[in-house]
């Protein structure tokens, strides 16, 4: 099964930053859609931002728009989430997933398509 691994998470106050890593060994990220998705306690996994094939063109959930910022080093074949101005709400376990050439929603809360998975890192914003 090829996996997607996760870095970068921890504990951070608000206010603060945090740089996810998303990064895969055995397959070519710059072919597929990657897509940032988080889950916290009790609620539903929510797709919070996605960044295409080919022209890279990026999607963002309004919860966290002008805050993060999805980006591909396709020489690291590694895909990055930059979290800037993280509010507790932000606290979740992050996952980086795979899939498609394009990031498609059609109206509901998570990015459709996606094959592979990593198994998460935890962010907790907090005093």
């Amino acid at each position: 099964q090829l996996q997607l691994v996760e870095s970068g998470g921890g504990l951070v106050q608000p206010g603060g930053s945090l740089r996810l890593s998303c990064a895969a060994s055995e397959f070519t990220l710059e072919y597929y859609a990657i897509a940032w998705f988080r889950q916290a306690p009790g609620k539903e996994r929510e797709g919070i931002s996605c960044i295409s094939s080919g022209r890279g063109n990026t999607d963002y959930a309004d919860s966290v728009k002008g805050r993060f910022t999805i980006s591909r080093d396709n020489a690291d074949n590694t895909v990055y989430l930059q979290m800037n101005n993280l509010k507790p709400e932000d606290t979740a376990v992050y996952y980086c997933a795979a899939g498609g050439i394009m990031c498609v929603k059609k109206g509901g809360p998570v990015y459709l398509g996606m094959e592979f998975w990593g198994t998460g890192t935890q962010v907790t914003v907090s005093q």
